[in-house]
């Protein structure tokens, strides 16, 4: 996500006219789901993917062609379902069906809906959309007291079609996530599909040791929000660290009022310091986040949950320690991977198992 924004923002900036693809249905096998986004410039550049790299070609030059035309979007579908043969001359293969919405976004626009989704995504507010498939026509609604709306460049037909982009809108704020579905206006049944802004996860990793490094590194490879904090000066390098990560020296018993802590999705404690990892562990003890990891071993974790008296009860649920997956592997680069992974399940309410354990095999999810 946070690629997105940087290639958006930069195309705005310049004000050059973008395409965003946006996945509205799926079947079968797929590699992305509803509710996906990629996003291709003027100029031929993208960012995302949609599949493993075997649709993006096609779609960018259907993007570049309606970046040509008046209209303000189009759809294109592939499937590869129940066919030896190569669909659509890319060679598919996935056994499943994807619908792909092509929207133009530019000046006329405002620049939405993407302007308040990944504003919404980057800040941690709510914000959502509804889109007319077949006109373009869209509804932008967000926690600010008034919505915005757009149609780049296509007029409101009549008030009843954007009360029931409104409406939609306002149900996908309020349940989140992306659906496409059919419903009734003054101009008959309407295709629309909604989406809300995803949140990308926010990382606290408690001690700026080495070995920190990668574990700042792999989560912010993967798009999430890192801020790593420590208690000693010497630490203190943010040239150490990827350059979106935030680094901070924090005194841990304020740490909460550095730190947003109800902003935080998982926290990691690994300052290799017996005292500071208590310390750490009982402001977060105090903190309703809802992942607590430790390094180190089970003794040590039972140790420091002895000195943290009653507060060992708050956090216990919480806690994962030793943290991360078993993966095998010693060198900080393999734990930073086994801890980031446990993450990455655990955000995903999974549990870490091999697709092949829990999906008969298949090779992907499904």
């Amino acid at each position: 996500m946070r690629s997105l924004v940087e290639f958006f923002e930069r195309e705005r900036r310049a004000q050059r006219p973008l395409v965003a693809a946006f996945i509205i249905g799926t079947e079968g096998s797929t590699y992305r789901k509803c509710g996906a986004l990629m996003l291709f410039s003027s100029d031929g550049e993208r960012r995302g993917l949609l599949s493993g790299g075997c649709l993006e070609g096609d779609l960018q030059d259907h993007a570049l062609q309606l970046l040509k035309r008046r209209e303000p979007c189009a759809v294109r579908s592939y499937d590869s379902r129940g066919s030896d043969d190569p669909v659509w001359g890319l060679g598919l293969g996935c056994e499943g069906l994807m619908r792909v919405l092509l929207l133009k976004v530019d000046e006329q626009s405002g620049y939405e809906p993407l302007a308040s989704l990944l504003q919404a995504s980057e800040s941690r507010l709510a914000a959502a959309t509804a889109i007319d498939v077949a006109s373009g026509e869209l509804k932008v609604c967000t926690t600010a007291p008034t919505s915005v709306s757009a149609s780049n460049g296509q007029a409101a037909s009549n008030d009843q079609t954007e009360s029931a982009l409104e409406a939609v809108c306002a149900r996908r704020l309020t349940e989140g996530g992306a659906r496409t579905e059919w419903i009734e206006t003054a101009r008959g049944r309407r295709e629309i599909f909604s989406v809300a802004a995803e949140h990308a996860p926010t990382l606290l990793v408690c001690g700026a040791g080495p070995d920190a490094e990668p574990v700042a590194e792999f989560a912010a490879r993967l798009g999430w929000h890192v801020t790593v904090v420590d208690h000693r000066s010497a630490y203190i390098d943010p040239t150490r660290f990827p350059a979106r990560c935030r680094v901070v020296e924090v005194d841990i018993a304020t740490l909460g009022e550095k730190i947003n802590l109800q902003h935080i999705d998982a926290a990691v404690v690994m300052s290799h310091h017996l005292t500071a990892d208590g310390r750490y562990l009982a402001v977060l003890a105090e903190s309703a986040i809802a992942y607590v990891g430790l390094l180190g071993p089970a003794a040590r974790r039972e140790r420091l949950a002895a000195e943290l008296g009653e507060r060992a009860a708050q956090l216990r649920p919480r806690l994962y320690a030793p943290v991360g997956l078993d993966l095998g592997g010693r060198t900080p680069e393999a734990i930073a991977l086994s801890i980031v992974a446990e993450i990455q399940a655990f955000l995903n309410g999974r549990r870490g198992a091999p697709f092949s354990a829990t999906h008969h095999g298949s090779l992907s999810p499904v």
